[in-house]
Order: C-alpha cells, then structure tokens, then sequence
C-alpha cells in the first residue's frame, strides 16, 4: 500500500497477506481524491474513517494535511496494523480508534467535514448507512459523507445524495446536507 501525495507521498506500508480487508484501489483513490479537491480543503478539515481496514484512506487524508484524521477498525488484528503504521508517522493528527463502526455512528458526539466509509460489501446494514449517519451527529452542516460500496446499490434517490463516481468495481456516492437544502429551494415561476 502506497500513499499517493502529499507530505508521506511515496511511503509504502505491507497489508499482511492474512488481513480480511481490500484496499481501495490506486486508481479509485487518486479518482476519489480528486474529487474530493473539489469539495474539501484538506488542509481545514477534519476527517472520519469508518471501517477504516488497511487505513488507506487515514493515511491520504493524513498526508493532504487534515488536522484530524479519526480512524475507527474494530477487527482487532487491522486496528493493531493500524496503530502499529501511525505510530511509526508519530503524526498527531491521527486518532486511531478500535471500535465497531456501527456503534460509532449512533454514539457520535463530534462532527466532522469528512466521513469517509468502506465497509465490507456485504454488510447487512450497507444500505442504512447514509440514513444512520444523517441521524447522528457526525457531519458537520457542510459536511461531505462518501460511500464506498459495490455495483449493487444506487443511493441516486436518497435526499442528501449529491452525485455517484464508479471507478471499475469501486463505486462511490457522496452525500451532503447541502442536496436537500437544494431540494428546497423556493423555484421561481416563469
């Protein structure tokens, strides 16, 4: 696993071959992390990994100068990769945290601009997900919510739904409270 940019780019970390997770692709993260740009100031956001697995996404995030990369694993062999990699960085700005992520996003006291999740494809809950965390706490008002997830869901019709991006297998939607403000806006009649 290689971090793509920023002040770790280059930095290569070995996944052990055992770990139940899949790294989000090289292709589908510089695509993601290119639109990201797009909504996102790295450098003045705060960030949420959920089902963090490899820590990928953590460490991007990282590397583009987030303030606060909170990473949530809770498959205690990955959270153990995971501390175990950011505590050679001895970066500060990254919180790893072991914890089911489920129960994260119904607990949430702090919001943030990003939450980020990849969860495993075949999670039960997949679908709840934008749902759950638009009733938790955990995005701030501007915030962007972006979904990892496979070929076989479409959030298109979701109020907060702002746009999808598909990357071979790799599909993302991002979600924002912003979709629905946009919703509701007052038309003017011609």
């Amino acid at each position: 696993m290689r971090v793509i940019t920023g002040k770790y780019k280059g930095r290569h970390f070995d996944v052990p071959r055992n770990f139940k997770a899949r790294p989000t692709t090289d292709f589908a993260k510089e695509n993601l992390f290119n639109v990201l740009r797009s909504y996102l100031d790295f450098e003045e956001s705060t960030a949420l990994d959920l089902f963090a697995g490899t820590g990928s996404i953590s460490l991007e995030l990282l590397s583009r100068g987030c303030p606060r990369v909170v990473c949530v694993e809770r498959d205690r062999q990955h959270f153990g990769f995971l501390a175990q990699m950011f505590r050679t960085l001895g970066d500060a700005a990254i919180v790893p945290l072991c914890a089911d992520a489920l129960r994260f996003i119904d607990r949430a006291k702090e919001g943030f601009d990003l939450v980020f999740a990849d969860p495993p494809y075949a999670l039960r809950e997949l679908g709840e997900l934008p749902d759950r965390l638009f009733r938790s706490q955990l995005l701030k008002p501007s915030g962007l919510f972006v979904l990892e997830h496979g070929k076989d869901h479409d959030f298109s019709q979701h109020p907060h739904f702002l746009e999808h991006r598909a990357y071979g297998s790799v599909n993302f939607s991002f979600f924002g409270l912003k979709a629905q403000e946009a919703d509701n806006t007052p038309k003017c009649a011609e």
